[in-house]
């Protein structure tokens, strides 16, 4: 037999080649095979809510302080010796209820002086006044010259003169005896006494002997922004949001404990001037306070009903998730149920929704379950859910 010839370089290269195709062209008719055997995964389940129009009572959250409608300080308005307290501290006075004594010695003694006076007075005055009738009618038959007649006419004027200083004088005497009795000035709750019988008090002294505090009804006092008050009237201003009512904006509070205060207050005024270190107004409110719950200076959180946006939109909370510049973002079910995102502009939390002031039409569906599944581009399965679904699927 004749030996066989050797196999070439270039021979052996080609063979290796179209082994090589070979292999690479079966291995991709079996990954074909695998992707072809592997199920493709069904659109995830979407639960949204259709966006809906709707009147929203917009409602401010403010911090603020209780403050009392009425305080009174008591002080002494003459000198003396305290030689009474007549009064519980912490209890309630009625405005005139006397309060403490001071000792009146002096000033009842001032005062017998003064009517003492008056009847001196009165009774020099009557000698003068006969002095003067006589003297004119013996001017008329000119038993005394005319110089006596005016000198006994004068005397008789400044006897009258007299009477009226004593009688001033009773007035003043008077009245410092009375306040000898130191009276309540208003009614409401007492304080602590800061003296005690025996003690010196001086007339219109610094310190106070206690302070009688109204407490019903009581002020709450908070500040808004400037921004926020000027944001607000222009949209009263151009229909945007309905004024409540006659304008007497309802006010509800939190107390520190969290706890709501079971009676509505009313928004009395707000100021007309605007701090300039802060760039706050500040705003009153009044409320009843029969049960004397509040005391002033308490913290408490108002709620100032703003107005009604007759067209407002609200979405559950979860819907929203934010991105990383900050902006609140929804997924949204298109007509080809594609999911979409969305950047839109949210207000103020209400209960467990938010109120949309930009971003969402009517009628458009807001994802608001599943949202862990899908992605921007995804084709969902749409399924309502209603709201008391979406509430008790949160508190589980």
């Amino acid at each position: 037999m004749t030996p066989e010839a050797p196999i070439s370089r270039s021979a052996a290269a080609g063979l290796f080649g179209a082994f090589f195709a070979l292999l690479s062209i079966a291995v991709a008719a079996s990954c074909e095979q695998a992707l072809a055997a592997e199920p493709t995964r069904p659109p995830a389940q979407a639960g949204y809510v259709v966006v809906h129009l709707q009147p929203i009572t917009r409602v401010t959250e403010l911090p603020g302080r209780t403050t009392a409608v009425l305080t009174a300080e008591v002080r002494p308005q003459v000198n003396g010796v305290v030689l009474k307290r007549l009064f519980e501290e912490g209890s309630e006075v009625k405005e005139g209820q006397q309060l403490y004594q001071i000792d009146p010695a002096l000033y009842q003694a001032a005062y017998d002086s003064a009517v003492a006076t008056l009847a001196r007075n009165r009774a020099t005055y009557q000698a003068a006044n006969a002095k003067a009738t006589r003297y004119k009618s013996l001017s008329a038959m000119k038993a005394v010259s005319k110089q006596d007649v005016e000198d006994a006419v004068a005397t008789a004027q400044q006897a009258e003169a007299d009477i009226a200083i004593a009688q001033a004088s009773i007035s003043q005497a008077k009245i410092n005896l009375s306040y000898t009795k130191v009276l309540a000035p208003i009614s409401g709750r007492i304080g602590r006494s800061t003296v005690t019988p025996g003690a010196l008090v001086i007339a219109n002294q610094s310190n106070v002997l206690a302070t009688v505090t109204q407490l019903d009804p009581i002020y709450v006092d908070v500040t808004q922004s400037a921004t926020t008050l000027l944001r607000l009237r222009k949209a009263l201003a151009s229909g945007g949001l309905e004024s409540i009512g006659n304008g007497a904006a309802k006010v509800t509070l939190k107390l520190e404990d969290n706890s709501t205060y079971d009676v509505a207050g009313k928004l009395q005024f707000s100021e007309v001037t605007v701090d300039e270190g802060t760039g706050t107004v500040l705003m009153r409110a009044i409320f009843p306070n029969p049960k004397h719950l509040l005391l002033p200076g308490m913290y408490v959180h108002a709620s100032l009903q703003e107005g009604v946006d007759r067209n407002g939109v609200l979405i559950p909370q979860q819907a929203v998730s934010r991105n990383t510049h900050g902006d609140a973002t929804v997924l949204l079910i298109g007509d080809d149920d594609k999911a979409s995102l969305r950047i839109i502009q949210t207000g103020q939390a209400i209960g467990d929704q938010w109120i949309v002031i930009g971003g969402l039409r009517a009628g458009e569906r807001v994802i608001v379950d599943g949202l862990q599944n899908i992605r921007p581009g995804d084709v969902v399965r749409p399924a309502a859910v209603e709201d008391a679904a979406i509430r008790a699927d949160k508190r589980s």
